[in-house]
């Protein structure tokens, strides 16, 4: 199943529906789920726990265990959805291939890319062995043993220890020295989304600073796939979660020309299904390493990316809205409407239902928002909010970012 390449959207709620499914309903997925509801999209937002974030603005909420393959293929047959939007990465991906290749749906961007970015191993190797991107120099371990050899033989100190599979930075570290190891190993153990798994020790770059390069296929008005690129995000990670960013970036033009290139390959080469066909569309969230005019490849995400949120005060059209609008097969801007920041609102508390005080002081900083996700439970470092703010200058946008996230206390009721 597949749109034609000059959409037509059904109405809602009806025998004529365009339907999207989206698998994950967490912050970046309710935004998507927004953005379709505003082109006349019926949504269908998934997630492994009930009254998600998109749960709750979705035409229908679904819950299910996405890993398990069956839960997956019975919840796609009943919907019959026209798209399926993979929002996280712990999904029973061999089972949208077969769903793919069937002809049942079309997975955004394709299945493939699903499957090679579920895990930082699929897409690492395809970054640096397929495509011959520079990257990091890395070492793929199954023991603490197989950790200490790469260090010993190849990486050396300082080093970055992941789990093959997480997200927002769960079980990273940093490790300066021997005494480091079997820390870093236990924390990666800890924080990975299977039990007993493997991680991916990466030598340290020195690098000045990194970014995310926003890069949206869509399709021109001949059919045809085009790339777009949202100017540079930059960003500042803690253990690898994201904690503020900013739009744009500067950066030398021999920097941003090589970014770009490195983002579109990776994004043509995610972009073509196991057809062969470079249909893919939709954004992707190329994060990269710059030193001078060097760029090494990170990671990406064929979606939205948490740095991107930014854009929800900086672009004509939001990084949700040209992932929405290019999905359809609708035209896209990226244009820049005006610099601007944005800082992470943590939970500071482990609790259910909590509140928000210092909202109202929040939005008195000048020319900013606030957005509250609505997560149903809160963990100390767990994401419930963003504040945003717009400036001429980035660098008066980002404080003014982070002074409004400061002034939102998250707190137990009651």
């Amino acid at each position: 199943m597949s749109l034609p390449i000059a959409p037509v959207i059904g109405t809602p709620l009806s025998p004529h529906a365009t339907k999207v499914m989206l698998l994950g309903s967490g912050e970046l997925g309710k935004e998507v789920l927004i953005a379709l509801q505003r082109l006349g999209v019926e949504t269908i937002g998934v997630d492994r726990y009930d009254h998600a974030p998109g749960h709750q603005v979705a035409h229908h909420a679904r819950t299910i265990t996405m890993s398990d393959p069956a839960q997956l293929k019975s919840l796609i047959d009943k919907e019959k959805p026209q798209l399926v939007v993979p929002e996280i990465e712990a999904i029973a991906t061999p089972m949208l291939e077969a769903l793919e290749a069937a002809g049942s749906v079309r997975v955004v961007p394709t299945a493939r890319a699903a499957r090679l970015t579920m895990d930082r191993e699929g897409i690492r190797r395809l970054a640096a062995e397929t495509l011959g991107l520079a990257t990091s120099p890395y070492v793929f371990c199954d023991s603490l043993a197989e950790l200490q050899a790469a260090i010993d033989s190849k990486i050396g100190y300082p080093c970055i220890v992941k789990p093959v599979m997480s997200s927002s930075g769960k079980g990273q570290s940093k490790i300066a020295g021997p005494a480091d190891v079997k820390t870093a190993w236990d924390y990666a153990m800890a924080g990975g989304r299977v039990a007993g798994g493997r991680v991916i020790v990466e030598g340290f770059i020195d690098f000045d600073y990194e970014i995310t390069q926003l890069t949206v296929r869509a399709l021109g008005a001949d059919g045809k796939v085009e790339t777009h690129f949202c100017e540079p995000i930059g960003h500042v990670q803690v253990s690898g979660d994201y904690v503020e960013s900013w739009q744009p970036h500067p950066m030398r033009e021999a920097a941003l020309h090589t970014s770009r290139a490195i983002a579109k390959a990776v994004a043509d080469n995610l972009g073509t299904g196991l057809d062969g066909k470079p249909a893919g569309l939709g954004v992707f969230g190329v994060e990269l390493f710059v030193k001078g005019d060097e760029v090494w490849f990170s990671e990406v995400s064929p979606r939205p990316h948490d740095t991107g949120m930014v854009t929800m005060c900086t672009q004509v059209q939001t990084q949700f809205e040209l992932h929405a609008r290019a999905i359809l097969g609708l035209p896209v801007n990226t244009a820049l409407k005006t610099p601007g920041a944005s800082a992470v609102i943590y939970g500071g508390v482990d609790a259910t239902g909590i509140v928000f005080d210092g909202v109202a002081e929040a939005l008195r900083v000048p020319n900013s928002d606030i957005r509250l996700f609505g997560k149903p439970e809160s963990l100390v470092k767990r994401r419930m909010g963003v504040a945003l703010a717009f400036d001429a200058d980035v660098e008066v946008a980002r404080r003014n970012a982070k002074k409004a996230a400061a002034l939102v206390k998250p707190r137990a009721a009651g």
